[in-house]
């Protein structure tokens, strides 16, 4: 019986089933380096076989079909960081570890931190940290465990202080670390305006289901990261709508039990060496 409804609508799931798995790895790889050499390996195959099969070059069919194996392990090796990020990025619930009432309290709190920054021209970089932990990145810098607070962000990033270069990474509402060296995206920038910070936000984005907001030390402006997605030069108000949708997606009332969390009391390494210079 099932049979006899299926049949008629089974090639249409199919298609359905893999134009959803292409979207999705398309999904995975826009923007980066990987989706441009995927789409030069693809049109180097589309084409050789194209010729191959119209004009009946029996070599180039065999070279094709016995390198489509080799090849088939050579990506899985070539991206295995794309690979590995979007299946953390798949596993992830891709929501804030502390409850409602501390999220209310912490959004407050870091927009006037970020707006007073802005208007100070004070450069700074943070990363809020979801169900992808941060530690690696936690361990490039200098571990604080300490609760935020305005003064306390203004401190890090004034100018000349010893924590004012790299990142401020934040564990539910507390300051997990500063001086943190977070990855700079590969991306081609078409803005040559855009500056180091910004850059290790998209990059760090990239890689993980952090948020990152970057305060420009030039200009003063605020920008928000996500998903390797950049917004600059927000407004206060623009700012202030932003992170609170960030924070508050979905059901704003349901308080979720703590997840994967920066182990903030371990002794972690430090290094210094590699400081991210402001843009």
């Amino acid at each position: 019986m099932w049979k006899f409804f299926l049949d008629p609508w089974r090639d249409s799931i199919e298609i359905l089933l893999l134009a959803t798995c292409i979207y999705q790895i398309y999904r995975a790889f826009r923007a980066t380096r990987a989706a441009q050499i995927l789409v030069g390996l693809g049109t180097i195959l589309i084409v050789l076989t194209l010729v191959s099969t119209i004009f009946r070059f029996e070599v180039i069919q065999w070279i094709i079909t016995r390198a489509a194996a080799v090849l088939a392990l050579a990506l899985i090796v070539i991206f295995q960081p794309e690979l590995r990020n979007g299946l953390a990025r798949l596993g992830s619930k891709r929501i804030f570890s502390f409850s409602n009432k501390l999220r209310i309290a912490f959004t407050e709190c870091f927009a006037d931190s970020v707006i007073n920054l802005s208007k100070k021209r004070v450069g700074a970089l943070f990363a809020i940290q979801r169900d992808v932990s941060l530690r690696e990145h936690l361990e490039s810098g200098v571990i604080l465990d300490a609760q935020f607070s305005p003064e306390l962000a203004m401190a890090v990033f004034y100018p000349k202080a010893p924590l004012h270069d790299g990142g401020m990474i934040i564990a539910d509402d507390r300051v997990a670390g500063a001086a943190c060296v977070f990855p700079v995206t590969e991306r081609e920038m078409q803005d040559r305006s855009t500056g180091l910070r910004h850059r290790a936000a998209i990059g760090l984005t990239e890689r993980t289901d952090a948020i990152a907001v970057v305060v420009s030390e030039e200009t003063g402006g605020i920008s928000i990261c996500e998903n390797g997605v950049l917004q600059r030069n927000l407004t206060e108000k623009q700012f202030r709508e932003k992170i609170a949708k960030i924070f508050f997606a979905g059901n704003p009332s349901h308080e979720t039990e703590p997840v994967e969390k920066l182990d903030r009391k371990d002794p972690l390494s430090t290094a210094g060496d590699n400081d991210l210079v402001s843009d």
